[in-house]
């Protein structure tokens, strides 16, 4: 007996295949948009192919057409399928932990934070290819675009949600671990004009509050919490919370995984 072959694991999406539902539904109560929702993710068949049109049709401009844009996009994913798992893993997060997405349609059409990711990652495939001049301009354009400056050089993890994001920042050595919330108005950032790996090494499960300032060379522990407003300039352990200019330790991080739960609240659990 000849067993029938195992289905690809691109024949198993059900990000995507949600994703299409879910614009269907949308099309059927609001038919006045029908040609974004075709456009953007009805007429195409995978999400790495609905990721490059979207991206290059808010990223392009007279110098970098919208054509030029989707075949870069569509070299990256096609050479690097991390590319499209961190997309979808990203998708997941946002969806469990912003009150606000309903659906895994949202941060593809709508979310700024989720499209200045995944922007990035095409950033930093071209500069790891030494494509440094089209990476620095798609860093460029995502800034313009959507108030968000990541240097392609940084390193990201997967399953990050970056809530609201305007005015986010991060630096060229930077590095993300996986499952990292932050909010608006987070800088990772240098403390001057020091050259070399000058900025902050931040674990998985950490959760960034708005507007906080996490400056150097640091290494911020496995699911911490930074408070909202705080300026970080030491190491901060895993596992606990840190607030204030400077930061100090004022907790435990009161949660397995801080970033998953979004609590941003602090109850003194010294």
């Amino acid at each position: 007996m000849v067993q029938s072959p195992k289905p690809s694991l691109r024949a198993l999406d059900p990000v995507w295949e949600r994703i299409r539902r879910e614009a269907e539904t949308a099309l059927a109560a609001e038919p006045l948009l029908g040609g974004m929702f075709h456009a953007s993710v009805l007429h195409h068949k995978t999400l790495e192919q609905a990721l490059a049109f979207r991206l290059s049709q808010k990223l392009s401009t007279a110098e970098l057409s919208e054509q030029i844009l989707r075949e870069i996009m569509d070299a990256a994913h096609a050479d690097d399928p991390s590319l499209g798992e961190a997309a979808r893993a990203d998708i997941v997060a946002t969806f469990e932990r912003d009150p606000a997405c309903n659906r895994f349609l949202k941060p593809l059409l709508y979310f700024k934070g989720f499209q200045a990711v995944q922007a990035y990652r095409i950033s930093h495939w071209l500069c790891q290819k030494g494509r440094t001049d089209f990476a620095s301009l798609i860093q460029m354009r995502v800034s313009e675009c959507f108030g968000v400056d990541i240097h392609p050089g940084a390193r990201i993890g997967k399953g990050i949600m970056i809530d609201h994001a305007h005015s986010i920042v991060i630096g060229e050595t930077a590095v993300v671990g996986d499952n990292v919330s932050m909010l608006h108005s987070v800088t990772l950032g240098g403390t001057g004009k020091e050259d070399g790996d000058r900025h902050p090494k931040i674990g998985n499960g950490v959760l960034i509050g708005a507007g906080a300032k996490v400056l150097g060379n640091i290494r911020v522990g496995d699911c911490a919490r930074i408070a909202a407003g705080s300026v970080v300039l030491e190491d901060v352990p895993s596992r606990k919370t840190v607030a204030g200019v400077p930061a100090r330790i004022v907790g435990e991080a009161g949660c397995a995984q801080p970033s998953l739960t979004m609590d941003q609240l602090f109850r003194g659990e010294i």
